[in-house]
């Protein structure tokens, strides 16, 4: 099993991070973001979509549930955030399952609020809160249920 735990002081150092989810690419095109309310999950998916090569305006689709944002390749990358879902069928009216089959890159905020949708093979990140303000505890770790 694939996993690995970084310990983070800065945001330049969510490159780690980053370039270490870029090289599991090839295993899982979903990567789900755990952590609390301010943990830093828009922040490192700002970093990924970075190193990715991502030259739109990368933020939290709080409202509209979901961003579509396109690397300077031309991939589409999806970001995802679940928090405000209430049920599982608002998951369903946007059609997540056209997102996560479509072999691009999703990234998913709050995933425990669609944790059953989630596939077999995909990333899982946490992270924590470490013992000073500026540090996180961020485990990677691939799902291959």
């Amino acid at each position: 099993m694939n996993s690995k735990e970084f310990h983070i002081n800065s945001v330049e150092a969510l490159t780690e991070v980053s370039e270490y989810l870029i090289s599991l690419r090839d295993e899982a095109d979903i990567i789900a973001f755990y952590g609390a309310m301010g943990a830093g999950k828009t922040t490192l998916i700002k970093n990924l979509c970075h190193k990715m090569g991502v030259t739109d305006e990368v933020n939290s689709p709080t409202f509209a549930i979901v961003n579509e944002y396109v690397t300077e390749e031309g991939e589409s990358v999806y970001h995802f955030d679940f928090y405000r879902i209430k049920k599982l069928e608002e998951a369903y009216d946007i059609g997540f399952e056209n997102y996560f089959d479509s072999g691009n890159l999703c990234l998913i905020e709050w995933p425990e609020m669609i944790e059953s949708l989630l596939p077999e093979k995909y990333i899982r990140v946490e992270i924590q809160h470490g013992e000073t303000d500026d540090e996180r505890i961020i485990k990677c770790e691939l799902i291959n249920d």
